[in-house]
């Protein structure tokens, strides 16, 4: 009696896979002869034909071709979907579900981190200023994507929210808010395109509310963002035993009393060290006017130290080509200092500080070398100049006085005087 099945020896596949027509291998497989040979497997379902635009009674299914699967495997697959016409099931219409869904399981594979990055990009030409998108990414790079930007984002649950969050919740209250606002868009953004379902994790209201605590303003930790005035010595010490293009930025900073922005913007045709004047166009200015900044000796020797990475017009390269320093550069080295407690824009206050405690310099010195605008037009139309003189020997004065070690209490000079007596 011939089997039934398996009728087929390797050697037979092979002398007729070139023969045009149908072999039967049994049990509905078959070996499709041509240039190459395939396998196919047919079948009808319930006696009739899959559909009625069907010329034949059967219905055929390609499993692939001799190079893509061998007879074993062609025979195990045939045997699969005979077992699902034993279930009364298509095999077509299983097999494009499963496709179907495999090309759903790819969609949610997609990573946090890339969601988010293309959230940006969609939103970016939104946003009416241009810095929005850099904190969104900043944010999340600093927060998020350590703890889950590498895994797929259908996988991000409440615990890898809380993860992110439980760190700086007490302590950087204000910014895991926006961390946490920022994660709930990224993934209901990510749900509207499909790549991830269920509730999203990182929403507030009757969710993380019950998780997180509520810090109450007052209680709210405080940090000191400006170092005191008579610390500025020794700290720049520990900021020159540093390495990196963030920590030469961040000397000229404090040596300048200029803003981040205007250090990492700094280019090298803003800057004659000849004459130790470094001119910001008003175009990269806040106040849209510019500012020339007078450089103490120190100043010019940390700008030319960066003689040696100069590639291209920017004074303070970042990691990417033809890209300035990142905006939160000069902060990461202050986290990696120890000085967390500190912020860049504060070393301003420190040097206000300094000048209307130690100097006699008149207010409008002190302001116009912040750049500040004044307040009173009547005294900005009397005053068309930038006391740049003035605040050259302000600078100088300042430079020295970043050179010097902590020092203690002062006693003022006429206090001193009595005190001989």
């Amino acid at each position: 009696m011939a089997r039934a099945i398996n009728k087929l020896s390797a050697k037979q596949v092979q002398k007729l896979r070139h023969v045009a027509g149908y072999h039967n291998d049994g049990g509905n497989l078959y070996l499709q002869g041509g240039a190459v040979g395939s396998w196919v497997f047919r079948y009808t379902l319930r006696g009739r034909p899959k559909t009625a635009q069907h010329a034949r009674d059967h219905v055929e299914m390609g499993l692939g071709s001799l190079l893509a699967l061998s007879i074993v495997a062609a025979r195990e697959r045939a045997a699969e979907y005979r077992r699902l016409l034993a279930d009364k099931l298509d095999p077509v219409t299983v097999r494009d579900q499963r496709r179907a869904q495999h090309a759903v399981d790819a969609a949610k594979a997609v990573l946090f981190k890339k969601c988010a990055e293309s959230y940006v990009d969609a939103h970016r030409a939104s946003w009416k200023n241009g810095k929005h998108g850099d904190q969104w990414t900043n944010t999340l790079t600093a927060y998020a994507f350590p703890e889950f930007g590498a895994m797929p984002v259908q996988s991000v649950d409440t615990g890898l929210v809380l993860k992110a969050l439980d760190p700086i919740w007490k302590t950087k209250h204000e910014t895991a808010t926006r961390v946490r606002s920022r994660i709930e868009a990224v993934l209901d953004w990510a749900s509207s395109r499909g790549y991830r379902s269920g509730e999203n994790p990182a929403r507030w209201k009757g969710h993380l509310e019950n998780l997180l605590p509520k810090i109450e303003k007052r209680k709210r930790v405080k940090h000191h963002a400006a170092l005191p005035f008579n610390e500025i010595g020794d700290f720049l010490v520990a900021l020159r035993a540093q390495a990196g293009v963030a920590a030469r930025a961040l000397e000229l900073v404090i040596l300048t009393a200029t803003r981040t922005a205007d250090a990492r913007g700094a280019r090298w045709t803003e800057v004659d060290t000849a004459a130790a004047v470094w001119t910001i166009p008003a175009a990269r200015m806040k106040a849209h006017r510019e500012h020339r900044v007078p450089l103490s000796p120190r100043a010019v020797t940390v700008i030319k130290a960066m003689e040696a990475l100069r590639d291209g017009d920017i004074i303070f390269p970042g990691g990417k080509r033809g890209q300035p320093l990142s905006v939160n550069g000069m902060l990461a080295l202050l986290e990696r200092m120890d000085r967390g407690d500190l912020t860049v824009h504060g070393f301003r206050s420190t040097f206000r500080d300094w000048a209307a405690e130690r100097t006699n310099y008149a207010r409008e010195v002190c302001e116009a070398a912040l750049a500040h605008v004044v307040g009173d037009q009547t005294e900005a139309a009397y005053r068309r100049g930038d006391l740049f003189d003035k605040r050259r020997a302000l600078m100088t004065e300042w430079a020295r006085f970043c050179e010097s070690p902590k020092r203690g209490d002062v006693i003022p000079l006429r206090a001193k005087k009595e005190h001989a007596k």
